[in-house]
């Protein structure tokens, strides 16, 4: 023992080394055997929906997955196939994998929409608009006049694969884990509980509409926060270091622009998800002969009250358009997205500052900014503008656009707990 101490004493330096390389070691097995656990877990607990009995004339539920293999630097695909497809294929559900990595993928997704269930998009902010976006350029009205039909009848489960993946904030709870993070989004599937959530419509003056569940920017903290990959040899001081070199160009950094906007509106009472039944024939023949004998009501006209749009000019350092989907509000009577005015009175120090902050939470609105409710809105900006938008953090090129709520488009699946939590804050 006495040799042995003393060998080590005297190489002392590879000691060091050999001490450090075994507890890294062993800490990474131990969290290896957690996330085993974790796995054999939430595999256990799929078993139990799929030994549910169904009746021999119930055909099983088909999924459609929606996976992006590049999400999360090309780590996706093995985190799907480790995490959620185990905890998917042992629920029962007759599941369909389709890999977003390729362009012209639209008319597949319409064919697919008519033989599914359930939707599940697994990647982050990006896969997500990505799907509705292609949707979209199937067919142009899908989002707008057959939504209500189709799209947003099919509930849609998100899995967070991204390195980006703000709808997780809402659907799911906080968890630094990120084994445990995606079994518990994968079993909110399987439990079924849903919430709406409000969709916002993009358009330019020739462009294709685009589909934002989070939100737009337009200023300079998102233009700094695009270039923070750039210093990544600075470590956790590359984000101060991106708004602080931004700030060596032109300064204050102003935005100019005009914007028009409808306040709020009125929240339709929910339709009942079961349809009524279908009444027996001899009273729809009754119906329809009372209706063809039976002398046309005169048509009273009605008097169409014009829009009340509101404008204003604007010179802000950054401008955000932002759905209420973050702090979702399940008993809300009105309808409206957050447009948030950011000051551009600010100082270079609040600026790096802040900048920190807004990589957390992009749509915060700090104090002194001017915040409007609105159900619509026009942005004009002035000829020549340069820059790009940031919508759901991924980048357009800046143009005058009319953004419009479509409010509760989109059912997706989140967590009981959620949920609960959803409820008891709109209680109190």
């Amino acid at each position: 023992a006495v040799k042995v101490l003393t060998t080590l004493r005297n190489h002392w330096k590879k000691t060091t080394f050999g001490v450090c390389l075994l507890s890294w070691g062993g800490n990474w097995l131990y969290g290896r055997h957690c996330d085993n656990l974790l796995r054999r877990a939430a595999c256990q607990e799929a078993q139990a929906f799929g030994n549910q009995l169904i009746p021999s004339s119930m055909p099983l539920k088909k999924a459609t997955v929606f996976l992006n293999p590049a999400a999360c630097k090309g780590k996706a695909r093995n985190l799907f196939e480790k995490n959620a497809a185990p905890i998917l294929h042992l629920s029962g559900l007759d599941v369909t994998v389709v890999k977003t990595d390729y362009e012209g993928q639209a008319k597949k997704l319409l064919e697919l929409m008519e033989n599914t269930d359930l939707i599940i998009i697994a990647g982050g902010d990006g896969t997500v608009q990505e799907v509705l976006q292609e949707l979209a350029d199937a067919n142009v009205n899908l989002l707008s006049s057959c939504v209500q039909a189709v799209f947003s009848k099919i509930p849609i489960g998100f899995i967070p694969l991204g390195k980006t993946c703000t709808l997780s904030h809402t659907l799911y709870p906080e968890s630094t884990n990120q084994v445990q993070h995606i079994t518990n989004a994968t079993l909110a599937i399987l439990k079924g509980e849903t919430v709406p959530l409000d969709v916002l419509q993009i358009k330019g003056e020739k462009e294709q509409p685009v589909f934002a569940v989070t939100g737009l920017r337009w200023g300079s903290y998102r233009d700094a926060g695009v270039k923070v990959s750039k210093y990544w040899y600075l470590g956790p001081l590359k984000t101060k270091a991106a708004h602080f070199f931004s700030t060596f160009k032109e300064w204050p950094q102003k935005h100019q622009a005009a914007l028009m906007y409808l306040g709020p509106t009125e929240r339709p009472p929910e339709e009942p998800e079961e349809k009524p039944s279908r009444p027996p024939l001899y009273v729809r023949l009754y119906r329809r002969l009372r209706l063809y004998w039976s002398s046309s009501p005169k048509e009273i006209p009605q008097e169409v009250t014009p829009e009340d749009w509101e404008e204003l000019k604007l010179s802000t350092i950054e401008l955000s358009i932002a759905t209420r989907n973050r702090q979702l509000d399940l008993t809300r009577t009105e309808d409206f997205m957050d447009i948030c005015i950011e000051a551009d009175t600010v100082s270079k120090g609040q600026f790096v500052n802040r900048g920190s902050q807004k990589m957390c939470d992009p749509h915060m609105c700090p104090e002194g900014s001017q915040c409007i409710q609105a159900s619509r809105c026009i942005l004009q900006l002035p000829e020549g503008t340069e820059g790009s938008f940031g919508i759901d953090n991924e980048e357009y090129e800046a143009m005058p656009v009319e953004v419009k709520l479509l409010p509760r488009k989109l059912r997706f699946f989140c967590d009981p707990r959620m949920r609960e939590q959803m409820l008891h804050a709109a209680v109190q």
